[in-house]
């Protein structure tokens, strides 16, 4: 292992939370970084900047053997593999396992809030037997528990835009959206400190309502909505109307559920904690990002 500057990788960095982490460390001049991926040819950029780029397949465990011999520092970003179950498990204690053999020093790993088995979430437990064998590994850790991202809105709102009527079963439940980009700041810098074993809940700044939220957007882009609160049974119906695949419509009435049962309700200073800088407001993600929800305005 190096005992001067140490050596870090990030995996999924061919996706885009990987990849904004790696983006962040070279901004701040970080030498001696890996960049890895199932396929290193999409990283070129990365490398021309000044990151190394190695293959790291989930599935394979030489794969991850090879990539991960002479790390200090890993940081084991959470996989998209959720149309299998068990398969994203099996990958992240897959990449745990590697980790140990080849003597990593320190892994972060992202995770979600609350994921133990209480939750209603249908990849929470990935997340949570992830931490588990993370605590049995014996090698000391960061686990960030990400909070809902402010870009998954962009998958619902622009239709909410469009019609005017929100439909949820989230009832009063709050959540602290937080940008994408602050969650990988906050990854960038755990990685970069990486000291004993620690869990941060990384959230932006305010808990709303689904309700909040509908005000917020209604001001930012100067469109009423209306918002209709139903029953898990009823927003998987129409979710199922609108050709959503039915694990898709399992996983958008699952958050809500979550929303509603308080499980998420979390608000914490982490990401200026960890990076020096507070998080993004929901307004200032709405504003900056207007495209992306009125397209056609």
């Amino acid at each position: 292992m190096s005992t001067t500057t140490p050596r870090l990788l990030v995996t999924g960095a061919g996706g885009q939370f990987g990849r904004r982490v790696v983006e962040l460390l070279l901004d701040a001049g970080t030498t001696n970084l890996v960049a890895a991926s199932r396929d290193a040819a999409k990283l070129a950029d990365l490398v021309a900047r000044g990151a190394e780029a190695v293959t790291a397949d989930f599935n394979d465990t030489a794969s991850l053997d090879a990539a991960f011999a002479g790390i200090d520092r890993l940081l084991i970003v959470s996989t998209d593999a959720l149309g299998e179950p068990g398969l994203r498990l099996r990958q992240h204690q897959a990449a745990v396992a590697a980790a140990v053999r080849v003597g990593v020093s320190h892994i972060v790993y992202t995770s979600m809030p609350n994921p133990e088995p209480a939750s209603p979430i249908g990849f929470a437990p990935d997340h949570h037997q992830t931490e588990l064998a993370l605590a049995a590994s014996g090698v000391p850790h960061t686990v960030l528990r990400n909070g809902w991202y402010m870009e998954n809105l962009v998958a619902s709102l622009p239709h909410v835009l469009a019609t005017g009527t929100w439909c949820t079963s989230a009832g009063t439940g709050r959540v602290a959206h937080v940008a994408r980009a602050d969650a990988a700041r906050a990854a960038a810098a755990a990685l970069t400190a990486a000291t004993g074993t620690a869990t941060h809940t990384i959230t932006g700044p305010t808990a709303y309502t689904t309700d909040e939220v509908a005000a917020i957007a209604s001001e930012v882009f100067d469109r009423p909505i209306s918002v209709v609160q139903v029953s898990d049974e009823q927003l998987a119906g129409g979710l199922a109307v609108a050709g959503m695949p039915p694990f898709v419509v399992d996983l958008v009435v699952s958050f809500d559920a979550n929303t509603r049962a308080g499980r998420i309700d979390i608000v914490t200073d982490a990401v200026e904690r960890l990076t020096g800088q507070a998080p993004q407001t929901l307004a200032a993600f709405f504003a900056a990002n207007r495209a992306a929800f009125l397209p056609e305005a």
